[in-house]
């Protein structure tokens, strides 16, 4: 299945995309494509509903595709080929850190500049959104704890992640440096995460071309290695990484500026297009 939430921001209501591409509202059913809804009996209960039965939303604002994220948990370095453009060396374990969740925005929501930035850039990634509680799971187990994936943006502002005291989370999360979406698409749908398609484009130049197959280290892995070190609740993203082709990592680097426009997607998972704004 492929969720989603329509409408003006606050006020979304959840859906679904049928399987000849219109939108139908589920709000009769459920309270919002989050908690209970995407644990595997919620999963369950959406999936009996015969999508025919369920009124048809003929437009509006797509929202993030999921809702009440408690944590937004990002992987750093994961793929050896964009590791390889910045200089770094591939982490003996997974780097982790957090985007706030205020960053978090619809998919093809206007992303703001921050004041001060010189060096916003851009990267494709893939989301994984967790569906019922994972603590101290194994590897084997731990994609029966995923409810789906989406397209997840990291935009990040390089000068305020590695140019300033402390940690990569100021660069991060900036308000909108976070959109997902456009669906939470049920990982039944996908056969594996680890051969996925990721491009993404900067006014309409291919800056991005990769695969999930270069993933250092693996969902399942991932979801395993944070499990032993906090509980994983429903609604959690998990943001696994990005290829190269990152402005960072060009010579000279080229980075984000008023006016432009991104447009991002992963094979399986839908497409994202965001103007860039300063903001002043």
């Amino acid at each position: 299945m492929k969720l989603m939430r329509v409408g003006e921001a606050g006020n979304e209501k959840p859906a679904l995309l049928d399987a000849d591409g219109n939108i139908r509202d589920l709000s009769g059913h459920v309270a919002d494509i989050g908690g209970e809804a995407i644990s595997p009996a919620g999963l369950a209960k959406i999936a009996a509903i015969d999508p025919n039965s369920l009124p048809e939303l003929t437009s509006g604002r797509i929202g993030a595709c999921v809702a009440g994220t408690g944590k937004f948990i990002c992987i750093g370095l994961n793929f050896s080929d964009h590791a390889a453009e910045t200089g770094a060396t591939v982490p003996p374990e997974p780097v982790i850190f957090m985007k706030a969740t205020s960053a978090i925005v619809g998919p093809n929501d206007t992303v703001r500049i921050p004041r001060g930035s010189e060096k916003t850039d851009w990267e494709v990634e893939l989301g994984v959104v967790i569906g019922k509680t994972a603590k101290y799971v194994s590897e084997a187990d731990a994609l029966d704890y995923v409810a789906g994936y989406c397209v997840s943006h990291d935009v990040s502002e390089r000068a305020f992640q590695t140019e300033r005291a402390g940690q990569w989370t100021k660069g991060k999360s900036c308000d909108t440096f976070g959109p997902i979406g456009p669906w939470l698409v049920t990982k039944d749908e996908i056969t594996d995460p680890q051969n996925l398609g990721m491009w993404l484009k900067v006014n309409g130049e291919t800056m991005q071309n990769g695969s999930s197959k270069t993933m250092v280290y693996g969902v399942a892995h991932i979801v395993s290695y944070l499990s032993q070190f906090m509980s994983l609740h429903p609604g959690d993203v998990i943001s696994t990484g990005t290829p190269p082709g990152v402005g960072m990592g060009m010579k000279p680097p080229h980075y984000l500026k008023d006016g432009d426009v991104v447009e991002l997607g992963i094979e399986g998972l839908g497409s994202q297009k965001q103007a860039f704004v300063a903001d002043r």
